[in-house]
């Protein structure tokens, strides 16, 4: 097996990739997660995770790299981590009742193959009290989830149903993953 490394801080990306029962290293580097107001959320997202994925991709030449930017898409717009409790608030209100997208822009760069692509999967919420809101909001797990909740732990609660991959939604498709892992252990050095 080809050595991999996770391009990413994620413990949950860490923690499904170590399910699909790969031995990985983890290297971050910091990159600014700017999004461009002249592409789509789609655009937005995949251009994140290729630039996780091929930042500083010299260092490790020959090594599988993975990188995954994970974001939330209501109306069009793109609900990132909240700033704050209010912001959080704000995010998990508009989504009450209504379905929304969950992207995951993923990229694997082996030597010279560059892979990369987007995952989409559909969560509708329930429609909730303010006070659930709130009482979620106090667990402190929607800060550093894209869009304010976490569909892997409490915040599942807020969840009617989904559509799609629940690991995509987590932050890793790992079904995408996997196919394009198997082509590059195919592949001969």
């Amino acid at each position: 097996m080809k050595k991999i490394i996770l391009k990413s801080s994620s413990p949950r990306r860490r923690e499904l990739l170590k399910a699909m029962g790969y031995d990985f290293e983890v290297k971050v580097y910091d990159v600014e997660e700017a999004l461009d107001n002249t592409k789509t959320p789609y655009e937005n997202v995949k251009a994140l995770g290729l630039l996780k994925c091929s930042t500083n991709k010299e260092n490790d030449y020959g090594k599988i790299l993975i990188g995954c930017d994970t974001i939330v898409v209501f109306d069009g717009l793109i609900y990132g981590k909240p700033k704050d409790s209010e912001d959080a608030f704000r995010m998990l209100k508009s989504l009450l009742g209504k379905t929304h997208e969950v992207m995951s822009g993923l990229s694997v760069i082996y030597k010279n193959f560059v892979y990369s692509n987007v995952e989409i999967s559909k969560v509708a919420f329930k429609n909730l009290t303010d006070e659930d809101i709130k009482g979620y909001i106090e667990t402190g797990e929607c800060f550093g989830k894209a869009g304010a909740y976490a569909i892997q732990g409490i915040g599942r609660n807020l969840v009617d149903h989904y559509e799609g991959s629940l690991n995509n939604i987590i932050g890793l498709p790992t079904e995408m993953l996997a196919k394009v892992l198997g082509d590059i252990n195919e592949m001969e050095d």
